[in-house]
């Protein structure tokens, strides 16, 4: 068993709206590995981060990963981050994994200030832009497919995505 489609991108990139409906389009399951991260730490990823620090979090996150790549048949969304992990980017070795691109003004407009990004707390702009600038290479490394979001809705997005995972 392997997901049809595994949808990564940085904050903003729109990996779980574009995932869903991705995967209405494709008649299959949509899971996102940052739920099932909560549902295994049984509090938000934002208490996650502050309570038990980063390398917790990071830990959960790359079991979450492998699981997810085991169980799933369906569309699978990564974390933003789960690409900074040498083991994550192995396994995702042979899997169809699409790469959702978003500029900066794009994903500053979509993240907002939203409290619940911990990596974003501080300066959201600045750490928006660092983590795009560290992490572009990640997705793209890891990526079958690249697909750019400027200026597009959702559902066209999805219906690039739903193209790929044919």
């Amino acid at each position: 068993m392997a997901p049809r489609v595994v949808v990564v991108g940085p904050p903003g990139a729109g990996k779980t709206t574009v995932g869903r409906l991705v995967a209405r389009r494709l008649g299959v399951g949509f899971r996102d590995t940052d739920v099932d991260i909560e549902r295994a730490a049984g509090k938000p990823i934002s208490d996650i981060f502050i309570e038990d620090g980063e390398p917790a979090f990071r830990e959960l996150e790359r079991d979450a990963v492998a699981t997810g790549l085991a169980e799933h048949d369906g569309v699978l969304a990564l974390g933003g981050g789960a690409v900074g992990s040498e083991h994550n980017r192995k396994l995702l070795a042979g899997h169809l994994v699409v790469f959702l691109d978003v500029g900066l003004a794009d994903a500053v407009s979509r993240v907002g200030l939203n409290r619940d990004r911990p990596l974003l707390l501080e300066s959201p702009r600045a750490q928006l832009k660092r983590l795009l600038d560290e992490r572009r290479p990640l997705y793209l490394d890891v990526a079958a497919v690249t697909v750019d979001t400027g200026g597009r809705t959702p559902d066209d997005v999805a219906d690039e995505v739903a193209r790929h995972a044919g």
